[in-house]
């Protein structure tokens, strides 16, 4: 079909109803067996209640209430969940529930099995509204009388039929290739999925062969062309001219290609510190809705693939936002006057032109904190920016208050650098925006990524104030907070380190607290391994203007049933807490990103926002009033007594952010985050490669039931060794504390030890390094080889 089920309901309005007519003019539906499609469609959906037919000449929202939207997620072992955008509590899904729906994709659920005191609630698939598989990787097999591609994703639980005339691709074998094939019929009833083989991969062929590799892996090989549209010129009524201001460019990035990003100036100010951030005024040279718009929304990251970028604007728009220095450039700025404990006292949003003095890079920071306390000599380093040391100072004590408040608002620090291995290019650098997660990284002065991340926070932060005392809609980074028993687990790994962890009186911690009471640990790279794997990802959620949210409550509250008020309660809660003001508490506060639209679309989305109040909202009553109100600055909101926006704009406004753009972004989100995750993977494999059948000293990074895990430096590769591999003695599983203990030899494997251990196979595509433990001399004299028993403890 030309469409998906969400296509579909994307174009039916929840009130009132829409011709069929109309519909196929509006998906593009010109030949007959496209319209027959339509009608099958709309024939299913009627009988699920979700849509509703009148007279199959128009349709309308159905009145079946008890579907919800989550999109699946499957594990290797066949476990498969649905995770609800509302943030309701995951629904799992049984495999005979399934209905042949494949992981990611965005599903309709019914519950079938309410929720226990230990037991998720259960649900069945009734529908399919977005397949996000259309081409996987795949190893060609011959299983009887059926060419088969079995999927190397060994999440997608099913088999591809393929072609007779694919047979030859058996031939390369799984050890030189593997193959991309494309979807040409889903599993239907008893009808398996099938395909064709695209065209070959080879798995030896280099750091490019490596790369088209994981694009392919991640569904972002096929990426369209930019489309030739005019690039607006930015508005030049009411912009400052802070052309004198001597900004400054902090990077860290060295690949060519790599996106522009914001501009920083720092000064003294009142016994604390005022600080300007500039973003790439991308926004205002992007008409919402146009065929750009519609393209970039389609890219929605820029990639980082090591040594090449794949960036998020077309090159005309990358040209004409770009911050150069000494170039003269339109801006998007805000000015935050934050005091000595980096409290943020008072802002400003404006339009500005810019002109960046100087750059300033890694080296240049390293020489600075080299530099002897008076000394009157600088550094061939600091030369060319020479005049701005007395700004880089301050720019660096601001970033040092700005990061101390965060931590006294509970923000977790985990210190997870990226390994520092060469073909990582780029991907060796902090993430400048901070990588939007659940937590912060500490503050290193010589990185300057590391420091434009702190101003970026508070710039975010500052932005989601603004919106929120204006009512405005805004996209927001949010993510649950940890599961407290997730939490208590690594608090027990660090008292079995004997680390001085506090619990309150039920027996739990923060993880914020957690993060603080390991920053003095041996172990702690390994506790923070452990601890981020408790903290669930951010996702991109919707915080609605107050119209918005009253027009969605009076259409709830017209149509409400007993199970739709429970659904509506989890709604409004989320409102609500998407309405709060950032959390002081440990868990994870608002962030509108809006600083780097070169970077993601969700930053140029908020930034479309920030434009339009200030380029379009009514700072007075009425033209013959001569008083107007500065509507970028704190607290201008509190004087408003007239509508902000004219009808017009407000709903112009509330289209650029929809709930089918919300859902693209997470999920562009997660592919980037797992192509990151798989570049960075398949360095440190590609890195093992030349350990095998050698020793390499190592530490447990973690400890199961069926082994421990090994990491090695410097590549930080972690292996597996696997308890069939100790076969010196019979090992339990201690889960209480984190540790495998030798029943007759007392032996003790434990997060943090360090270990000697010697590689035996490295999986470059699947990410998989085996490991054997290597014994001293005197060890190995002591014992004798035993069976292998595993118990959990």
């Amino acid at each position: 079909m030309k469409f998906t089920v969400a296509d579909l309901l994307d174009q039916v309005p929840h009130d009132g109803s829409v011709e069929i007519s109309k519909l196929e003019k509006i998906l593009r539906l010109t030949n007959r067996a496209d319209k027959q499609s339509l009608g099958i469609a709309l024939k299913g959906l009627d009988r699920l209640g979700v849509l509703s037919l009148e007279e199959e000449s128009s349709v309308s929202r159905g009145d079946d209430i008890g579907l919800i939207e989550a999109r699946l997620r499957c594990s290797s072992k066949g476990f498969c969940f649905a995770i609800r955008d509302d943030g309701g509590e995951d629904v799992y899904i049984r495999d005979h529930q399934l209905n042949h729906a494949w992981n990611g994709d965005r599903v309709l659920v019914r519950i079938i099995r309410d929720a226990g005191r230990r037991r998720s609630p259960e649900g069945g698939v009734q529908c399919i509204l977005q397949r996000a598989t259309t081409s996987l990787l795949a190893q060609v097999e011959q299983q009887d009388e059926r060419l088969l591609a079995v999927p190397l994703d060994d999440r997608v639980l099913a088999s591809i039929e393929l072609p007779e005339g694919d047979s030859n691709y058996q031939l390369e074998g799984p050890a030189t290739s593997v193959v991309e094939v494309q979807l040409d019929r889903y599993p239907i009833a008893q009808h398996p999925a099938r395909g064709h083989v695209a065209r070959s991969l080879p798995l030896n062929g280099g750091v490019d062969a490596d790369r088209d590799l994981l694009l392919t892996k991640a569904h972002l090989h096929n990426r369209a062309t930019a489309p030739r549209t005019t690039i607006k010129a930015p508005v030049e009524k009411r912009r400052k001219d802070l052309t004198d201001q001597p900004c400054l460019l902090l990077n860290n990035w060295v690949i060519d290609g790599a996106p522009h990003l914001p501009a920083a100036h720092v000064i003294p100010h009142e016994g604390g510190t005022q600080l300007w951030i500039h973003a790439p005024a991308v926004a205002e040279r992007v008409n919402p809705g146009n065929s750009l718009d519609q393209w970039l929304c389609e890219q929605s990251e820029a990639l980082c693939l090591g040594n090449k970028w794949i960036p998020l604007l077309s090159p005309n728009l990358s040209k004409a936002a770009a911050f150069n220095v000494g170039e003269t450039q339109a801006a998007v700025s805000v000015r935050i006057d934050i005091d000595s404990e980096g409290e943020a006292r008072d802002w400003e949003f404006c339009l500005t032109q810019i002109r960046p003095v100087a750059e300033v890079t890694s080296q240049a920071l390293t020489a600075l904190a080299g530099r002897k306390p008076r000394s009157r000599a600088i550094p061939a380093a600091l030369k060319s920016i020479k005049d701005h040391i007395g700004q880089l100072e301050t720019l660096i004590f601001c970033a040092k208050a700005l990061h101390a408040a965060e931590l006294r608002q509970g923000q977790i620090e985990l210190d997870l650098p990226t390994p520092d291995l060469e073909t990582l290019g780029d991907l060796r650098a902090t993430e400048p925006d901070g990588g939007n997660r659940q937590w912060i990284e500490p503050l290193r002065e010589e990185d300057p990524f590391s420091i434009l991340a702190t101003f970026l926070r508070a710039a975010h932060s500052t932005w989601t104030q603004h919106c929120l005392d204006f009512n405005l809609p805004a996209l927001v980074l949010q993510a649950n907070d940890p599961e407290s028993g997730s939490l208590n687990d690594v608090a027990k790994a660090a008292i079995a380190l004997e680390l001085p962890i506090s619990l309150d009186e039920e027996g739990t911690t923060s993880a914020s607290e957690l993060a603080q009471a390991l920053i003095t640990s041996p172990s702690r790279r390994v506790l923070n391994l452990q601890l981020r794997q408790t903290l669930p990802d951010c996702q991109f959620r919707l915080i609605q203007s107050k119209a918005k949210q009253i027009a969605l409550a009076s259409e709830n509250e017209a149509s409400a049933t007993e199970t739709k008020k429970d659904h509506e309660e989890l709604d409004t809660s989320a409102d609500i807490d998407a309405m709060s003001p950032p959390a002081q508490d440990g868990s994870t506060p608002l962030f509108a990103p809006w600083c780097c639209p070169t970077l993601h679309y969700a930053d140029l989305l908020n930034q479309q926002v920030l434009c339009q109040l200030l380029n379009d909202g009514k700072d007075r009553p009425s033209v013959r009033q001569k008083e107007t109100v500065n509507l970028g600055s704190k607290g201008a909101a509190s004087t408003l007594t007239w509508p902000l926006f004219s009808g017009s704009l407000q709903q112009r406004l509330q289209e650029l952010l929809q709930e089918r753009k919300l859902q693209r972004l997470n999920s562009r989100r997660r592919q980037q985050a797992e192509l990151s995750r798989d570049v960075i993977a398949m360095a440190q494999a590609r890195s093992a490669e030349p350990m095998l059948d050698h020793e390499q000293q190592g530490v447990i990074s973690g400890v199961q039931s069926y082994g421990f895990f090994v990491e090695i430096a410097p590549s930080m590769v972690e292996g597996l060794v696997h308890v069939s591999s100790l076969n010196d003695d019979w090992y339990e599983y201690r889960s209480r504390q984190n540790r495998l203990v030798g029943r007759r030899n007392r032996r003790v494997y434990k997060l943090g030890d360090p270990v000697t251990v010697r590689v035996t196979k490295v999986d470059v595509l699947r990410n998989q390094i085996d490991l054997d433990i290597v014994l001293s001399p005197e060890d190995e004299q002591e014992e004798t080889p035993m069976p292998v028993a595993v118990s959990e403890g």
